[in-house]
């Protein structure tokens, strides 16, 4: 009998002697059957060097960096945006004044569409669930004061990811900051789109194609700036498993990367500058595991499946949001509390970068009190707990390393079946992650109605005739007024004839082959509106319409 039968002999022996409970009590939020205690008899083959190494090593399980946070704290990058550009500049001051160290653009929704501000389809939306950005010159009163060459951006922005892009781009040209300076993020990841946040504008080919024209654009002239990141945060937000999301994700980046080579970029030329973007959950331990995990499966698919030769391309640099889709109505300063586990998980899991959400995003977006307190909670963590002293402090845990394994397992069980249906573009047109990913939220809803899992204050805890008692931000009609006059005065202002004949270079080079990115950055120049940029692709590209899938 070797150590590990052994083991596995005295715990079953140790296990007569104890109840286990309700086994369908004791599951991750995602459902996984969690055992009452792991030994090593949980961990058959595991190798350290192999399975874990070292931080800043392959295959990078506890970290991408040597010496993690007593380098370099993550960045506090809280996603904010509401009203007008100048309302959400004086909430930038606002953050950064009190210790914030990187920005997150929220777009309200006409601007996540690609339509203008006083397009008749935005009529009502203005500014309401994120910041109104119709034209450079909105994104150049957004960054009023603002070095561009300081601070690094995030722009939560998909469909029309370049438009906003190249606003962003020529903003810091007249700020005289050179493209090779800019850092920061642009989301621009289309797949996730079809498969959960729906703010698509064109069919799935000529967007693949913009997203490589966006890759060789920036690995050519914008080198510090991730071009996609590939988010796992909204595939969650829809109702996912925490393993759905892992491996939908990471599909999704694989296929970006196999795009990219079919457009005969060199992987090593762009792989450096993918990014990812997860959700942090509330099972403690599951959300910690699939960061793990996440960074085991992407280094291994790069080296060993797309043959990246550069360490950077093996990396997997990930942003946190924490969920808001646990974020409650009831209690609402109980978000305060689960805000700052979800925090700590991600921490623990290693990002590179985190938004806290606020205790009142259920009713509106956040006023400034809520949003200080969620940045504070960032700090508390980084500044008095004593959790970045030590890499990794989980690693080497049975239960964390048999986490680590199950989710890495059940994601390439995910693979398998894309793969079997042609692959992510293929699954998704047949429907196959949207069903997945119902079916787990409606396994959850379920379990919450029935009260087998605990939502405090909503299934349990309730508070009989609990009366809201914290400050709501609303947004002001007259900025949706205010916002479609500006726009008319620079209609009035600019060259017409200038922005016809770039908006027609643009419609051309969507129908040849040249990189889309050089024109729609001269409509920029020429004050062409989002709308009318966004537009002049459409004649071109057409738009989506997505086919019932249940």
């Amino acid at each position: 009998m070797n150590e590990l039968e052994r083991i596995q002999k005295e715990r079953e022996r140790w296990e007569g002697c104890v109840s286990k409970g309700d086994p369908e009590r004791f599951v991750t939020v995602s459902g996984l059957p969690v055992d009452i205690i792991y030994t090593p008899a949980d961990l058959p083959g595991f190798d350290y060097l192999r399975d874990l190494g070292f931080p800043g090593e392959y295959p990078f399980t506890r970290g991408i960096r040597h010496n993690m946070y007593r380098g370099r704290l993550w960045t506090m990058r809280q996603f904010s945006g509401f009203g007008t550009a100048r309302d959400t500049n004086a909430r930038y001051k606002f953050l950064l004044a009190h210790g914030e160290t990187g920005l997150s653009v929220a777009f309200d929704f006409p601007t996540l569409y690609g339509r203008d501000s006083d397009d008749p389809m935005a009529r009502g939306e203005v500014g309401k669930c994120g910041v109104a950005i119709s034209s450079l010159e909105d994104m150049e009163t957004l960054f009023d004061g603002i070095p561009l060459s300081e601070v690094s951006t995030s722009m939560t922005i998909n469909g029309p990811a370049a438009v906003l892009w190249a606003f962003y781009i020529v903003t810091a040209e007249k700020q005289g900051v050179s493209s090779e300076k800019l850092r920061g993020t642009i989301q621009n990841d289309i797949l996730k789109e079809y498969i959960a946040q729906k703010s698509w504008l064109f069919p799935p080919e000529p967007s693949m194609r913009i997203i490589t024209d966006i890759m060789a654009f920036g690995a050519r002239h914008v080198p510090k700036w991730n071009t996609i990141s590939i988010s796992g945060y909204h595939i969650r937000e829809a109702g996912s498993t925490a393993a759905q999301e892992l491996a939908f994700t990471l599909k999704d980046g694989m296929t970006y990367v196999e795009a990219g080579i079919r457009a005969g970029l060199d992987v090593d030329e762009f792989a450096p500058r993918l990014s990812f973007f997860f959700n942090s959950h509330l099972d403690f331990f599951e959300e910690i595991a699939k960061f793990r995990a996440a960074r085991r499966i992407w280094a291994r698919e790069m080296r060993e499946t797309f043959k990246a030769k550069k360490p950077e391309s093996w990396l997997l640099r990930f942003h946190t949001q924490t969920a808001g889709c646990t974020l409650t109505a009831q209690q609402p300063e109980n978000n305060i509390v689960r805000t700052a586990f979800q925090a700590l998980a991600a921490v623990l899991g290693g990002t590179q970068s985190l938004h806290t959400n606020s205790m009142d995003e259920t009713w509106a977006l956040p006023t400034e009190k809520a949003v200080l307190i969620a940045l504070r909670t960032q700090q508390l963590i980084a500044e008095e707990t004593g959790v970045i002293n030590v890499i990794d402090p989980l690693g080497g845990s049975y239960y964390v390393e048999a986490l680590t394994n199950r989710l890495e397992e059940q994601a390439y069980e995910y693979f398998a079946k894309i793969d079997a249906l042609g692959g992510m573009i293929k699954a998704i047109e047949q429907g196959y992650p949207q069903r997945e990913i119902a079916e787990a939220a409606y396994r959850y809803q379920k379990a919450v109605d029935e009260g087998r899992r605990t939502v405090v204050g909503v299934n349990k805890y309730v508070l009989e005739g609990e009366r809201l008692e914290i400050p709501i931000l609303k947004i002001d009609p007259q900025v949706e007024v205010e916002q479609c006059e500006r726009l008319r005065r620079l209609r009035q202002r600019r060259d017409d004839a200038k922005v016809r004949r770039t908006l027609d270079d643009l419609k051309a080079a969507c129908a040849g082959r040249d990189n889309v990115m050089y024109p729609i950055l001269e409509a920029v120049r020429a004050y062409a509106t989002l709308g009318e940029i966004c537009g002049a692709m459409k004649e071109v590209f057409g738009t989506y319409a997505e086919p019932p899938m249940f």
